[in-house]
């Protein structure tokens, strides 16, 4: 199973230089049926990569730029009137795929953004009196602008929640951006085939839920998200104070699964704890809620995450 991993991340980089953490995080997602939320500058190959991702599994993919005038009809679809027939029918919008790239999340008003999250979360539309159900896998990657940029709805922490894996993207380094220049600038891109069926893709959930997790490692990892609600019992009193609500409990039930996912990405057929560290600050850094005071002296959740796997003890 893990060859068909390598063929995809093979076909991905036919078009995709580096991001080898977002190409890990969005296989992650899709084979743990959560979403994936990305943030970072525009032109760090977001699309691109969702893109190749979807050729590469053969699925459908749809992209919706989102917008202040966005409408949830514009996402989920409506019902519109034929004079012809004197009837109504359904128009469904970009929501009905199996890949949806939410792009911009954040420059769109509230009532969109919710009507996003419930589908993401019930796998279903309702239009009119018909309810659709979508089909499977469907999987969305949402991207946002830094928060400090104006013109943005920012995301509340209890949408945010809803996401398995929160990515911040950063820029590729020198000669991976010499490579990408003299790609664009030669044209030489290769065809992305696709790799594998939606029945393989339902074959390759199946051995992540057979990945082993020793009974030690599953109490590390509820271990580190009690730190981060109760940080003064692992002698982190300081956090205490910059820590305004912790990780939620969705994080554990994303952990188990995402730690799976990881370690059968590498070949293992077993969880270890390099597999949790590696995945865990995409896990929290958008379930910690920061005090003010933590805001204003410049800390992130990030620093606060490192600091948690520093004070728990790894088995």
């Amino acid at each position: 199973m893990t060859q068909k991993i390598e063929a995809i991340k093979k076909e991905v980089a036919k078009v995709v230089v580096g991001q080898e953490k977002m190409i890990d995080a969005l296989l992650v997602g899709l084979l743990c049926e959560g979403h994936v939320l990305i943030e970072g500058v525009p032109g760090l190959a977001k699309t691109t990569t969702v893109n190749a991702l979807a050729k590469s599994l053969g699925l459908n993919f749809k992209r919706a730029q989102f917008t202040p005038d966005l409408l949830p009809s514009d996402i989920l679809g409506a019902e519109i009137y034929d004079p012809q027939n004197n009837s109504f029918k359904i128009k469904k919008g970009p929501i009905f795929t199996n890949l949806l790239l939410a792009d911009e999340i954040n420059r769109a008003p509230a009532k969109v953004q919710s009507a996003l999250l419930e589908v993401m979360q019930e796998k279903q539309v309702t239009l009119g009196d018909t309810t659709f159900k979508l089909d499977l896998p469907f999987f969305v990657m949402a991207t946002q602008n830094p928060v400090e940029q104006e013109g943005v709805y920012q995301l509340p922490e209890a949408q945010l929640d809803r996401f398995m894996l929160k990515l911040v993207v950063g820029y590729n380094t020198k000669q991976e951006e010499l490579e990408i220049a003299r790609r664009i600038a030669n044209a030489q891109y290769e065809a992305i085939n696709a790799v594998v069926t939606k029945e393989e893709i339902t074959q390759l959930k199946d051995a992540v839920k057979n990945i082993h997790i020793d009974p030690e490692l599953e109490e590390y990892m509820i271990e580190l998200v009690n730190a981060t609600r109760n940080p003064q019992e692992y002698g982190l009193e300081k956090l205490k104070e910059h820590i305004h609500f912790g990780a939620s409990p969705r994080v554990s039930i994303d952990m188990f699964k995402a730690v799976k996912a990881m370690a059968f990405l590498r070949g293992n057929e077993y969880v270890t704890p390099v597999d949790i560290a590696y995945i865990l600050p995409e896990l929290m850094r958008h379930r910690i809620v920061l005090t003010y005071e933590a805001q204003a002296e410049g800390i992130s959740t990030d620093e606060i995450i490192q600091q948690v796997l520093e004070a728990v003890r790894v088995p």
